[in-house]
C-alpha cells in the first residue's frame, strides 16, 4: 500500500507528538451517516469510535419534524431520531465521543487523526461522515426563524406548507428545482432572484416559467423576515442600490434558502479528491476514496440528494466497505 505520492500543501497541519490511541475503525462525524456506519461497524466487531463533532447528530438536530424517514409512522423530531440512532449504535458497543477533528495525516498507514488539536488516533480504517453545511443569507431574522418558517430543504419541510404561500431564494438549478417541487404543494411560490436573470439550466428555467403558481421576483434582495413567533412575511428590496430602489412586502408562511451547501471537507482537502465544490469523490457504487482505508459517506459526498435516508444508506455502505478492506489486510 503506497501513500508517499501525495502532494501536500505548505499549510498541512503538523501532527502533534505524544501518546497515540490505536483503533480499528474511526468514524468522523455523527448524523444519520455516522451513526448508521457505527451500527454496522459495531455489529461487525470493528469496535468503532465515533468523533461526533461540534454538533452531535448533525443538521437534523436543528430540524423540528421529520416525516419522511421510514419507521416513524407518526413522524419524529430530528433530535429524537438522532438520539435513537446514537442509542442503537451504543447498544452494540460503539464508543461515541464529543470532539472535533482538527488535522489528519492520510499519507501514512495506519491513518493519523488529531482530535481537538492534541489527541492523536491511529486508525486502520476511517469513515468520514462530516456532512455539508447549508449556506444562508446571514441576516438576523433569518436565524431568528430557523425551524419556524426558515428552511434549507424543500424536500424535507415542504410538506408542512401545503396550500400556503412560500418563497425560495436563489437563481440556480437547486432553487429552480425546489421552487417547482414546492409549487406542487403550495398555493403560491415566490422565487427571489437578486440578479435580472436565472443561472439555472435552460430546462429548469422552462419548468419554472411554465409553472403558473411560481412568480419570479428578479432583482430582489431579502431585507428581513417578520412574524409573531413564525414567519408571516418578508420585506424585500427591489433593484437595491439603484435610483428606483423600492421596498416590497410579501406575505409568506415559509422561506426556503436554496443558495447551495458547503461540504465539510476542508480538513481532508490535502489528501482526498474532491469536485470543484468540495464534495469528496468516491469510486462508482462505493464509498472508497482515493486513499485506501478512507471512506466517505452522507452529505460529504452527495451533492444531489442530501436526505437522512440516503445518508444512512451510504453510512451502511461505508461500514461494509471498511469491513471488507480490513478483512483483506488480515
Amino acid at each position: 500500500m503506497e501513500f508517499k505520492s501525495m502532494n501536500l500543501s505548505e499549510n498541512t497541519p503538523v501532527i502533534p507528538e505524544g501518546d497515540v490511541e490505536k483503533v480499528k475503525c474511526l468514524i468522523v462525524g455523527s448524523g444519520p451517516a455516522g451513526y448508521t456506519a457505527a451500527i454496522y461497524a459495531a455489529r461487525a466487531n470493528l469496535n468503532p469510535v465515533v468523533i461526533e463533532g461540534l454538533q452531535p447528530g448533525g443538521q437534523l438536530t436543528t430540524t423540528t419534524e421529520v416525516d419522511n424517514f421510514p419507521g416513524y409512522p407518526q413522524g419524529v423530531t430530528g433530535p429524537d431520531m438522532m438520539a435513537d440512532l446514537k442509542k442503537q449504535a451504543e447498544r452494540f458497543g460503539t464508543d461515541c465521543r464529543w470532539g472535533l477533528v482538527t488535522a489528519v495525516d492520510f499519507s501514512v498507514y495506519p491513518h493519523k487523526v488529531v482530535v481537538d488539536e492534541k489527541k492523536v488516533i491511529e486508525a486502520e480504517s476511517v469513515i468520514l461522515a462530516t456532512g455539508a453545511t447549508a449556506k444562508y443569507l446571514g441576516f438576523p431574522t433569518e436565524e431568528k426563524y430557523m425551524g419556524s418558517g426558515v428552511s434549507a430543504c424543500a424536500t424535507c419541510d415542504g410538506f408542512f406548507y401545503r396550500g400556503k404561500d412560500v418563497a425560495v431564494v436563489g437563481g440556480g438549478d437547486t432553487a429552480a428545482e425546489e421552487a417547482t417541487y414546492l409549487a406542487g404543494l403550495c398555493k403560491k411560490v415566490y422565487l427571489i432572484v437578486r440578479k435580472p436573470f436565472l443561472r439555472a439550466s435552460k430546462a429548469m428555467q422552462d419548468r419554472v416559467f411554465k409553472t403558473e403558481n411560481i412568480e419570479v421576483l428578479f432583482e430582489h434582495n431579502t431585507k428581513e423576515l417578520y412574524g409573531d413567533g413564525v414567519v408571516e412575511g418578508a420585506k424585500l428590496i427591489k433593484r437595491m442600490g439603484e435610483a428606483d430602489e423600492t421596498e416590497v412586502d410579501i406575505k409568506i408562511d415559509g422561506f426556503f434558502v436554496a443558495i447551495g451547501h458547503t461540504p465539510n471537507s476542508k480538513v481532508f482537502a490535502d489528501y482526498l479528491k474532491t469536485d470543484d465544490q468540495g464534495y469528496v469523490i468516491t469510486e462508482p457504487d462505493s464509498t472508497k476514496t482515493n486513499v485506501p482505508g478512507v471512506f466517505a459517506s452522507g452529505d460529504l459526498k452527495d451533492p444531489h440528494y442530501r436526505q437522512a435516508i440516503t445518508s444512512a444508506g451510504s453510512g451502511c455502505m461505508a461500514a461494509m466497505d471498511a469491513e471488507r478492506f480490513l478483512a483483506e489486510r488480515e
